[in-house]
């Protein structure tokens, strides 16, 4: 169980520090997905396909923009942001000159 926390806990960290590119790959895999469905239905015009494969792909974005957004806001309110943003700083470092 212990090893089930630290795969989960990587992975949220994986996609905290990448938020971006976790968001595109959901995106071009919802494509993806929604293109193969929606090819293997019969009786719609090519441009209907494309629409729905967007469409789909949109709303699963906006799913995990959403998504990336609720772990910021918990990242901040837990105060896990501050120690991210320090370390990627890497403040006390750097000596001050006055």
């Amino acid at each position: 169980m212990n090893n089930e926390k630290s795969k989960i806990e990587s992975f949220r960290e994986w996609v905290v520090e990448h938020k971006l590119r976790a968001v595109g790959s959901l995106w071009a895999t919802g494509i993806a997905g929604s293109l193969a469905y929606n090819w293997s239905q019969t009786g719609m015009k090519t441009s209907v396909k494309l629409i729905h494969a967007r469409l789909h792909a949109q709303a699963l974005t906006l799913a995990a923009l959403t998504g990336a957004a609720l772990v910021e806001y918990y990242d901040h309110k837990t105060g896990k942001k501050t120690e991210r943003m320090a370390k990627f700083l890497q403040l006390g470092n750097h000596p001050q000159s006055d």
